[in-house]
């Protein structure tokens, strides 16, 4: 007999906002094409597909991210009514997660995509103590690598199981985005949120650092930090070596990853690295600092640095100079939903 699991998401493939949602999409694909596990997916109604019966989309309305997520928790309530697990992500779950539990006396598990003092310079104090909360509440506790694992213990306690997220294969169609953004040189891509948790100046201090005339950095992605960063970008003098594309769609990502020279993650903290894996799988090399991805990879196959600009730019040199593609073996979803299912069983 399968198992009901009440899943609690934000995002949804291809509405996404980050590497939780990709999970959550992949995790629900995979369950939806096997019998041991059936889930109901409830997610803010604007990034929930119109027309399956198992995913739920909740009107979440105006307000801040705190009132919204109220109105998630009594549909995911509602929802978690017949389920034999309820299971939310991240900070964001504990108010749906806790409610859902304890109303209809089901375990309840969490999965920790990335910690709070992850995302933010100064995490706010609401975030920690509901994550905290969570540590000391939920039946379960999750973490994408042990990288995190060792974090979410040293901060909160716990006893987190790991789950490593799959690995994604992108597949480019040939574009040649050089080309088109008129790059002769060698091209480093950098694509994520524009937060002080990517490292993007250090980043763009390293190129400034490189004695590499031809190269060019194409900056993909957005958030509070763009103009900041392009400000930063004139005043190191490197404004006509870097290129800021904006919001690269999914299906485009590919053709950048596979164009490019070097992809190079300078993130204070990357809990696994979605992004990583990406640009491995079109052969292309990556520069990165630590990243929970790394724990699945040969040792050989990226090139880690330090979040400092020195060591970037050290990465960078070493990189171009390396010859042939990079090897790994790859992670399936499949491996993954396992995982988890495993998981469930044990808490029933």
């Amino acid at each position: 007999m399968a198992l009901t699991v009440a899943m609690l998401g934000w995002g949804f493939p291809p509405r996404v906002t980050g590497g939780l949602d990709t999970v959550v999409g992949e995790l629900y694909g995979e369950f939806a094409a096997r019998d041991d596990v059936d889930v109901e997916l409830v997610l803010p109604a604007e990034y929930a597909p119109d027309d399956d019966p198992h995913v739920h989309g909740v009107p979440t309305g105006d307000g801040d991210i705190i009132t919204r997520i109220g109105r998630l928790s009594a549909a995911f309530v509602d929802v978690a009514a017949d389920a034999d697990v309820v299971h939310t992500h991240d900070w964001f779950g504990y108010s749906p997660g806790a409610r859902a539990s304890a109303a209809h006396d089901v375990p309840w598990m969490t999965t920790f995509h990335s910690l709070s003092a992850d995302r933010n310079l100064n995490p706010p104090t609401r975030e920690v103590r509901t994550e905290q909360r969570i540590a000391d509440t939920a039946d379960r506790l999750v973490a994408v690598s042990e990288l995190t694992a060792r974090r979410l213990v040293e901060r909160y306690g716990g006893d987190p199981a790991v789950v490593h997220n799959g690995f994604k294969r992108v597949h480019p169609t040939g574009r040649d985005v050089t080309a088109e953004l008129g790059i002769d040189g060698e091209m480093l891509f950098f694509v994520g949120r524009h937060t002080h948790q990517k490292g993007i100046a250090y980043l763009l201090y390293a190129t400034a650092k490189l004695r590499r005339p031809d190269l060019t950095l194409v900056v993909g992605g957005s958030g509070h930090l763009t103009a900041q960063l392009e400000r930063f970008a004139e005043l190191l003098g490197i404004k006509d070596r870097v290129e800021f594309v904006g919001y690269v769609p999914d299906e485009e990502l590919a053709d950048y990853y596979a164009s490019a020279d070097l992809f190079v993650s300078a993130s204070l903290a990357e809990p696994f690295g979605m992004t990583v894996v990406e640009a491995l799988s079109v052969g292309t090399r990556v520069v990165t600092t630590e990243c929970g991805a790394a724990e699945l990879l040969p040792d050989d196959c990226l090139v880690v640095v330090e979040p400092e600009s020195d060591s970037i730019a050290d990465g960078v040199d070493r990189a171009l100079a390396m010859t042939g593609e990079p090897t790994y073996e790859n992670r399936p979803w499949t491996a993954v939903a396992d995982e988890y299912a495993a998981l469930y069983r044990d808490l029933v």
